[in-house]
Parts: structure tokens; sequence; C-alpha cells
């Protein structure tokens, strides 16, 4: 964990490094990755999710909803799961 703000990199990286660890076909909760980063890691989440939507954007990871992909380019609302694309 970090007691400093981590970097739009950072957390791109953080995200894609979860997603390569899991199994094919699985998914993770951003959430997963702020606590790995923060031990206050309420305030990583937005930032997460922006990157998240970063790298959906790129085509490199996949953003769903209750099993369904969602769009990068429409406003999210709710939870949301992520896997490699």
């Amino acid at each position: 964990m970090t007691a400093l703000k981590p970097t739009d990199a950072q957390l791109r990286d953080a995200l894609l490094a979860k997603a390569a660890a899991r199994r094919p076909g699985t998914t993770f909760c951003p959430s997963e990755v702020a606590r790995d980063l923060a031990a206050d890691w309420r305030p990583l989440m937005e930032p997460l999710r922006h990157a998240a939507r970063e790298l959906a954007r790129d085509g490199r990871l996949r953003v769903t909803q209750k099993g369904g992909p969602l769009d990068a380019e429409v406003p999210w609302q709710g939870p949301i799961r992520l896997s490699l694309a």
C-alpha cells in the first residue's frame, strides 16, 4: 500500500496487472485494486473507473455490469466488473 496518490499510469498498470492475474474469463471489481493500493481506498474509486474507461476505449479491458458489456463512451452508474479484453 502507498500513502501517495497513484498516478493515472499507475492506476492503469494496477488494473491491467489485476486482470492479468485472473483466470481467463473471470472478472474483478475496481475496489479490489483500490484496496491493494491504499488503506483509505474509497477516494481511488472514481480515478480507477476513469482509468478503466481509458483502458476500455483502448480495447485492453472489458467492462461489464450484470454480465453485459458497457460502452466506454456512455456514463456508468452502479457496480462494474473488469476483465482483460
